[in-house]
């Protein structure tokens, strides 16, 4: 959920800003079928996380800048939509941040071999961007590699933003020459992948620890906690695409904080999403 171009500059696990607890919230509405929000709906949801209204606002504008968000009036309102293209990284985002199962060995990996000329380099950064930000390694100058599930959505990513034309994607297997898992240790910066996870697991875990004592779940806290916890989440799949178990070191964060984000998951989004629907109506 709610992949725009907003959601790759989250420090991870720890104070969201303002404009990625927004489109967060879109990301749910959208879930239940809805489109439009008003303003005022938006400043009352995000009331519910400590978000003042200057600080809505502000990143409304902001959102709209960047053409994630559209001004939209409904029945004399002031509201706003998720633009086309945000919309399009809204639903490509939801099949990876609500992906449970990591990649396996046997499926294989996807190697993007692409060439840029030299009057067109500023596409070559645009395409290394783009890569990095599909959760692709770099396995040398010019091959960039990343689990093999990821195929549909790298044709789509490079196919909406014309630069097909400078890539060749292939399906590949590790045959020889090195142990697979010390090539991921150079692919990815795992490392600061495990600091990540761990920072998530600090600030979520007594939140689901709180929750797991509890029998009842209260609309508007459930809202509060699903929106930070989802909005932390959202940019990890895009660090990590879901990398091999057998690959990861032994007591690795990720798959921990994997755990927790579902198990808040499975345990709040109904009632978070009551809320929300609970605030819209008035």
């Amino acid at each position: 959920m709610t992949a725009v171009p907003e959601t790759t500059d989250v420090d991870g696990g720890r104070a969201a800003q303002p404009r990625h607890l927004i489109v967060s919230v879109y990301g749910v509405h959208h879930q239940a079928g809805g489109k439009w929000l008003s303003v005022a709906a938006l400043i009352d949801l995000l009331g519910a996380v400590g978000i003042d209204e200057p600080a809505v606002r502000s990143s409304i504008s902001r959102l709209k800048r960047r053409g994630v968000l559209e001004a939209v009036r409904s029945d004399g309102a002031a509201g706003y939509e998720l633009s086309g293209t945000a919309l399009d990284l809204l639903h490509e985002g939801d099949d990876r941040i609500f992906r449970r199962d990591r990649a396996k060995l046997a499926d294989g990996w996807l190697l993007a071999v692409f060439s840029v000329p030299e009057t067109e380099r500023h596409k070559r950064h645009v395409l290394r961007t783009q890569l990095s930000r599909l959760g692709f390694g770099t396995a040398s100058s010019g091959v960039w590699i990343a689990p093999a599930h990821l195929y549909e959505a790298t044709v789509d990513t490079l196919n909406r933003l014309e630069l097909s034309v400078y890539a060749d994607l292939f399906r590949a297997e590790h045959l020889a020459f090195g142990d697979p898992g010390e090539k991921v240790r150079e692919w990815w910066d795992l490392d600061q992948l495990d600091e990540l996870y761990a920072a998530f697991r600090e600030e979520h875990e007594p939140a689901l620890r709180r929750w797991q004592r509890r029998r009842s779940t209260p609309a508007d806290e459930a809202f509060a906690d699903y929106l930070r916890v989802l909005t932390d989440w959202r940019r990890m799949p895009y660090l990590d695409p879901c990398l091999p178990a057998e690959l990861l070191p032994e007591g690795w964060s990720g798959i921990r904080a994997a755990e927790v984000f579902f198990a808040l998951h499975d345990r709040l989004h109904d009632a978070a999403r009551t809320h929300l629907r609970a605030v819209i109506s008035g």
